[in-house]
């Protein structure tokens, strides 16, 4: 038990259901269920091992500052090897490929769109992991990953991207990228206005988001949205701002890591939202994703 406690303090394994509702909003915006079951679970299978592999390769690279500021995790206090997780990332990465190949033929598909848009996340997760994290880009960098990982969802029915389906690519990256700015300095005091300025991004993410239905509609995209969508994407707004609030106004790492890790569990909520504005109340059902999240989360942290 405590050798699987270990690596799934590794790979953030709670945080993995948040890779997966991205992947489920995708396939349920283009109509892939259940037309298109099989390449589903595959980029399900897909995108979980691509997620799973940057949180190891975060780790790695992080090594020596981990050992100053956050001995406990496992690579830093000795339960994995450096050189095992080394393997277990380069492992993940491949697997996540295959399957994304799979997805593929599963859908039908001539032109590898999946294969392609998992080749590009594997290079943004080894370019943020390895160099860009520690520099102004590294906030743009991850929302980029969170960009690919919502266009790796929407090959699922084997067609073409279509537009608004880029605009929700876009409002879940500018989110996810005012979270990892909102979480720089978590271990530390943070400055006040830099998580003004984070949450602004995360706004922003969510105003991006509240265009998406009204574009797919003007496409004329097989879209059903709820009436009560734009008054559930304002509640979690307000959910968020519960958390994110008193981090600012006390930036001590007991208020802003909590508020860290409801912003990031609570993509389940905001991929959700967004189904809702796409398929309808139906959209809802991706919550049930957030239960085995803040289960795990009880022993194995998100940040």
């Amino acid at each position: 038990m405590t050798r699987f406690l270990a690596y799934a303090q590794l790979v953030r394994l709670p945080n993995a259901f948040t890779a997966m509702a991205d992947i489920c909003l995708g396939a349920l915006a283009t109509g892939a269920l259940p037309g298109r079951g099989l390449a589903f679970v595959c980029l399900l299978l897909a995108s979980t091992s691509l997620y799973c592999a940057g949180m190891v390769w975060n780790d790695y690279f992080d090594f020596e500052q981990d050992l100053r500021e956050r001995a406990f995790r496992p690579l830093p206090s000795g339960r994995v090897t450096k050189r095992t997780a080394a393997w277990l990332g380069l492992s993940l990465l491949v697997v996540g490929v295959a399957f994304a190949a799979l997805a593929d033929a599963a859908a039908g598909s001539d032109r590898w769109r999946a294969l392609t848009v998992a080749g590009l996340l594997v290079a943004a997760i080894l370019l943020y992991d390895g160099w860009l994290k520690r520099t102004a880009l590294g906030p743009v960098a991850m929302g980029s990953c969170r960009f690919l990982n919502i266009l790796l969802g929407l090959t699922a029915i084997g067609q073409p991207i279509p537009t608004w389906g880029w605009l929700l690519a876009l409002a879940i990256g500018t989110y996810i990228a005012g979270v990892t700015w909102f979480a720089r300095t978590e271990a530390h005091l943070s400055n006040q206005n830099v998580l003004l300025s984070a949450a602004g991004i995360m706004l922003l993410g969510i105003m991006l988001a509240l265009a998406v239905p009204a574009l797919a509609k003007y496409a004329e995209a097989d879209v059903a949205p709820s009436r009560g969508f734009p008054y559930l994407l304002v509640a979690f707004a307000g959910y968020l701002a519960l958390a994110v609030l008193p981090a600012i106004a006390k930036p001590v790492p007991q208020r802003v890591q909590p508020a860290v890790k409801r912003a990031v569990l609570g993509l389940v909520l905001l991929d959700a939202v967004l189904a809702t504005g796409l398929v309808g109340w139906a959209g809802l059902a991706l919550v049930v994703l957030l239960a085995p999240a803040l289960w795990l989360g009880k022993w194995v942290y998100s940040t």
